[in-house]
């Protein structure tokens, strides 16, 4: 990326990444739509409320792979491919320590949570043998999204793609024929994803271990070194934080949901969360191709481009929301209809339908919170990145507090649009006086 057009880089490292993030959301995707269709609505509801839980570990964990894939990006642009291998095998070292300690954890903690959460008794057992199950797919989600982030730091967005395409179209079919055909409970979705999770691990590391020595850590590298390890954790942990935030910010959205006693309620926010997260991945993954680019050229001493590049990937950022609005706007209806059928899916339809007429036009905020996000996170700024994403995610847990209540499931919306929209007053200015302050050229 230190050469050549900005925009042709962002594109094809973002394309891959897209589609790989895609995949990866079809893991709880298809589960939902699958459990939502065969089991009923109370299986949708289950998968929903541990949904948040689950990603609260996960992301909290791979957030680390973020902040070290920065780092893996500078060495690369600055051509140490030591300080590269080094950096990867002290960031799977450390966060398989890590996930496989809170995986145990949230296995014995799984109950209390699900109580604090005010689940409703008739999902209640169900959503905690779902969620205790899924805990132990953490260490292969971790493994998986280290590796790919050594992949992704090279330029390489295109393998990690293929290992997710597999393991997604492995968890569809075993869902088609353990909750299809034979009609198994939600414990069994639980299990294909955790089976399929573990596959794109292991066939990330056979591909690293085979094709990529270049970027393969000896037994050497994998033991953590100091001063790398204070670099990944002063990059990691904000990073971390700012993930593990995400997660808990819709756990309180998800309290207030529940607080409405209503099952149809669940199953439509969980029927909208996936479908907002298909939504705004693609502006998250283009904020990570930005990060990468700025990253990589900040290593190799190439400031000039670094503008030019943030201003390339905020059109794309744009241009993309055009796309998703139009689609929300036009296909909201059928889109919801996906995750139910049979009684009660009249309700649920109404609800996430009302929900998504709001974010048609709200989906441009992370179009730009992303783009500018990720500007920061590419010349090393992570605690900015951490204190805008705790902007956002509290106010828009207040603003929950009075407008799910009188809205319902469409308040929700609204009290996003409020939380991105104090992130943007804050990140604009801050950007202005940053690239003043560095000297970055036009």
């Amino acid at each position: 990326m230190t050469e050549g057009k900005p925009m042709g880089h962002l594109v094809r490292y973002a394309v891959p990444l897209i589609l790989g993030n895609y995949l990866q959301l079809g893991y709880n995707a298809v589960d939902s739509i699958i459990a939502g269709r065969f089991i009923g609505e109370k299986a949708l509801a289950a998968e929903g409320v541990a949904g948040p839980v689950m990603n609260l570990i996960i992301l909290a964990i791979t957030g680390l792979t973020i902040g070290s894939g920065v780092l893996m990006s500078e060495a690369w642009g600055a051509g140490d491919g030591k300080r590269l291998r080094k950096t990867l095998g002290t960031t799977l070292t450390l966060g398989l320590v890590l996930s496989v300690s809170v995986a145990l954890l949230g296995i014995l903690l799984a109950r209390p949570i699900l109580r604090l959460l005010a689940v409703p008794e008739e999902i209640f057992e169900m959503t905690v043998v779902y969620l205790r199950i899924t805990f132990l797919g953490a260490p292969f989600t971790f493994a998986y999204n280290a590796l790919a982030s050594g992949l992704k730091s090279i330029g390489d967005s295109r393998t990690p793609l293929i290992f997710l395409a597999i393991s997604s179209a492995l968890n569809g079919v075993l869902d088609l024929i353990f909750l299809g055909a034979l009609h198994m409970g939600v414990t069994v979705s639980a299990i294909t994803t955790v089976a399929a999770e573990a596959v794109s691990a292991l066939l990330s590391a056979v591909y690293m271990t085979r094709r990529r020595k270049e970027l393969t850590p000896g037994m050497e590298e994998l033991r953590p070194d100091r001063a790398i390890l204070r670099r990944v954790l002063a990059y990691g942990a904000p990073t971390a934080l700012q993930q593990t935030v995400l997660p808990l910010g819709k756990l309180a959205v998800s309290g207030q949901i529940n607080a409405l006693h209503s099952v149809e309620a669940i199953a439509a926010f969980n029927a909208v969360t996936r479908l907002d997260d298909f939504a705004i991945v693609p502006c998250q993954t283009l904020g990570s191709a930005i990060s990468t680019f700025i990253a990589q050229n900040r290593g190799a001493g190439k400031e000039e481009r670094i503008r030019p590049g943030f201003r390339a990937g905020i059109a794309l950022e744009v241009g993309y929301y055009v796309f998703i609005g139009t689609v929300a706007a036009l296909f909201r209806r059928p889109l919801v209809a996906m995750f139910v059928d049979g009684e009660g899916a009249g309700a649920v339809i109404e609800i996430g339908t009302a929900y998504l007429g709001y974010m048609t036009i709200f989906y441009l905020y992370p179009a730009f919170t992303n783009g500018i996000q990720n500007f920061f996170r590419g010349i090393g700024h992570m605690m900015t990145t951490a204190f805008c994403t705790f902007l956002q995610i509290g106010l828009r847990a207040l603003a929950c507090i009075w407008l799910v209540p009188a809205l319902g499931v469409p308040g929700v919306a609204v009290a996003s649009a409020v939380g991105w929209t104090a992130m943007l007053i804050y990140e604009v200015p801050l950007y202005f006086y940053t690239v003043r302050k560095m000297g970055i050229p036009k």
